[in-house]
């Protein structure tokens, strides 16, 4: 047979491919054994040679981190004057190593009790147990007998920490009083050094002593740390603040440390147990910006735990500071008015509930808080007088009736809902439904007044927006005729009032906020829904009237409020803010479904209150020397409050709201003065008083401020003093 060459040929290069192959592949497995076998040569020499000095040489430079701390960022108001600052003080710590016994810990709190004197106010039962049974331990534990120890120990499940935890509380238990006695002053006082040295965890500094430490003390304690070891003295900051305003918040002390509840959330973020953390408000609202980064020192031990040097890993920053929305000078001047106005209604009869008031000013623009004043009367506690004490919380954490003030979204609302249109006029009258008691207008309790919706707001008309509330129920007035609402009224109309801000969160940058109260609803509670559109049904916040007014004032945009302004680094010469690190603009949350001519052609009702022949605030606002608008509010209530005896009075809330100036407004405002008075037929005025010399001040202000040439830039502040001269250290806030 004839053979094929090409065939042959084919056969050829494949074995020479195979052969080629083979070859390279038992090049690289070669390799691969070399560099196995200089891996395993190394690991073996690293393990069996070297292992013992890597061992010694990891035992002695053990790293531990160590975090000291820093000073809080300051607070400033938006022209850059000083709020809440830190003052420095001298400190005396400890600092535990892992291998010190509790003998040595006595030994050196005992020695530092002849050098500072330690207050024992802190020292509890449990501790002069304890300290006692160190004294005198042979007695103490003689006080539990061998049966009773053997009968601890034989029970099932119980590890050795907890037999041993069962017999110290039963020797606690047997310590009498006259034992407990034996501690003298001197031991009293070595215990209480004894206890803070004891509370912190190892290698990380202790706070044995911060507040008053005198000049002599320091230098003692400074002269002789080489007698005692782990002590140092150092330099702490205590918060100060320049303004008794609450809603600053206030700080921990170092004896307090951070509260229990939040105890494990700041000890995974490297908090020590005894640091300042915010407790309420602004502080504890940027609490992570406050704070500051701590210095991380890391201590070298040896195998013996002993440290043998200490390295600096991170320089520590103190925490940003922070500047406020708020004109602290207008903040001090209205807080002076609503004081006296408060003090002035409680002087007359019928006010034994009235306790508090309250003055919002915003910038409609922005959402930046001016002013945020509440005055609450306390009696104190020590001299059982009344007193004004500052309650700037309570314009977003408590919520009244609020009257009248809210006509303005009712009549927005009937335009939304089609109900009535710009102009529409309908008859004031006495409103009789069926089971319902007669509801009217103060101004006509038994004619029949024909008004447009203007003049419904300049007069404030009740039986004005009872027909509006009617016709988006579906059911247009007549005599006598029953009320049975529809299942989606109520919605309707909280759904349109919440687009303002009412009855829901505002959305400011502090804790606590609350949303206020909604009635029941239901198809029997016709008249409710009647209330709930004069203002007399649901509760808002005085922060929720403002906001309110607010939409109405920039053209029907909801505006987040805040009180931060800014956020800088901290000042690196004292004179000048720092450096800008984030500017906190407006922050829209929605536009109110109204076209900007209905919420203009309501504008001008609002104009009517303050200058119109019968506007209910003519007499306060009808001579201003600027322009502005507003809506005055009464509401007649049913006491719920503090006095818990008299729940149930009725009574008399009186609010504001408004803006300024009336074409291109800069401030919007609110008033509330809840439980006024329970004469229910006394005409107050105070609410529009206040709001009228709120207004007054922040012009005059406003014309100071440019004639000084006072700004709130952000580019080269100067940081100003304080406007009050109060000092109220961390030890002293409630």
């Amino acid at each position: 047979m004839r053979k094929v060459p090409g065939k042959n040929r084919a056969t050829n290069v494949k074995a020479k491919h195979h052969s080629n192959l083979t070859f390279r592949m038992n090049v690289l497995f070669f390799a691969i054994f070399i560099v196995f076998s200089m891996l395993i040569f190394r690991l073996g020499y690293m393990q069996i040679v070297k292992g013992e000095d890597y061992v010694r040489d990891l035992e002695r430079k053990e790293e531990v981190p160590v975090n000291t701390s820093v000073p809080r960022g300051r607070m400033y108001d938006r022209y850059g004057r000083i709020l809440v600052d830190n003052q420095p003080e001298n400190a005396i710590t400890y600092t535990k190593m892992p291998t010190t016994t509790r003998e040595e810990m006595l030994e050196i709190a005992e020695k530092l009790a002849q050098l500072i004197e330690q207050p024992t106010n802190r020292v509890t039962l449990r501790d002069k147990q304890d300290f006692w049974i160190i004294k005198n331990q042979d007695a103490a534990y003689a006080k539990v007998t061998e049966a009773e120890k053997k009968k601890i120990s034989t029970q099932e499940n119980m590890t050795t920490s907890q037999i041993n935890g069962q017999i110290d509380k039963l020797v606690r238990e047997r310590i009498t009083n006259e034992e407990l006695l034996q501690l003298k002053d001197k031991d009293m006082e070595i215990l209480a050094i004894y206890r803070e040295m004891v509370s912190g965890y190892n290698l990380s500094p202790q706070i044995i002593k911060s507040e008053n430490v005198s000049a002599n003390e320091f230098a003692l304690v400074s002269e002789r740390l080489t007698e005692l070891p782990g002590v140092n003295t150092t330099t702490d900051w205590k918060r100060l603040k320049l303004s008794s305003l609450a809603i600053l918040g206030r700080t921990t002390v170092p004896a307090k440390g951070i509260p229990k509840e939040k105890l494990n959330y700041y000890l995974a973020r490297d908090y020590s147990r005894n640091d300042r953390v915010g407790e309420s408000y602004i502080e504890a609202q940027y609490e992570d910006l406050l704070q500051g980064q701590k210095t991380v020192v890391k201590n070298i031990t040896n195998k013996k735990g002993q440290v043998v040097d200490t390295v600096t890993t991170y320089e520590g920053e103190p925490g940003k500071d922070l500047k406020l929305t708020l004109d602290s000078e207008l903040q001090l001047e209205t807080e002076k008015i609503v004081k006296r106005e408060l003090l002035q209604l409680k002087s007359q009869g019928g006010s034994h509930l009235l306790d508090r008031a309250f003055l919002v000013m915003m910038d409609p623009n922005t959402g930046d808080i001016l002013a945020n004043v509440g005055m609450k009367i306390e009696k104190n506690p020590e001299t059982g007088k009344d007193e004004v004490v500052d309650y700037s919380y309570g314009t977003f954490t408590t919520a009244y009736e609020s009257g009248s003030s809210v006509k303005a979204a009712t009549v927005l609302t009937g335009y939304n809902q089609g109900v009535i249109s710009m102009g529409t006029s309908m008859g004031d009258e006495p409103i009789v439904l069926a089971g319902t008691p007669t509801k009217s207008s103060i101004f006509n309790r038994s004619g029949y007044i024909t008004l447009n919706d203007l003049t419904a707001l300049e007069r404030s008309s009740n039986v004005y927006m009872f027909k509006i509330a009617m016709l988006i129920n579906s059911t247009p007035y007549s005599y006598g005729m029953p009320l049975r609402l529809k299942e989606d009224t109520f919605s309707k109309m909280r759904s349109n009032f919440a687009q303002f801000g009412l009855g829901v969160k505002t959305g400011i940058d502090l804790p606590n906020e609350f949303s206020g109260v909604e009635g029941p609803s239901g198809p029997t509670m016709g008249g409710k829904t009647l209330d709930l559109a004069i203002g007399q049904y649901d509760t808002y916040t005085p922060l929720q009237l403002t906001q309110y007014i607010s939409t109405i004032a920039n053209g029907g945009y909801r505006i987040q409020p805040h009180v931060v302004k800014e956020v800088h680094d901290p000042s690196t010469d004292g004179q000048q803010l720092g450096q800008l690190v984030t500017e906190i603009g407006p922050t829209i949350l929605n536009r109110i479904d109204n076209p900007v001519e209905e919420i203009d052609y309501v504008k001008k009702g609002l104009q009517r209150v303050y200058t119109g022949s019968q506007g209910t605030a003519k007499r306060q606002f009808g001579n201003t020397p600027y322009t502005a608008a507003g809506k005055t509010g009464t509401a007649e209530v049913v006491y719920y409050g503090p006095l818990k005896q008299f729940n149930g009075t009725n009574t008399i809330n009186l609010t504001h709201v408004g803006f300024a100036p009336y074409d291109n407004p800069e401030i919007a405002y609110a008033v509330v003065i809840p439980w006024a008075t329970t004469n229910l037929n006394q005409h107050l005025s105070n609410n529009n008083v206040i709001a009228r010399e709120a207004v007054d001040k922040y012009f005059e202000l406003k014309a100071k401020y440019n004639a000084e040439k006072v700004t709130d830039s952000n580019v080269k502040q100067p940081i100003l003093p304080a406007i009050t001269q109060d000092k109220i250290g961390e030890d002293e806030q409630k």
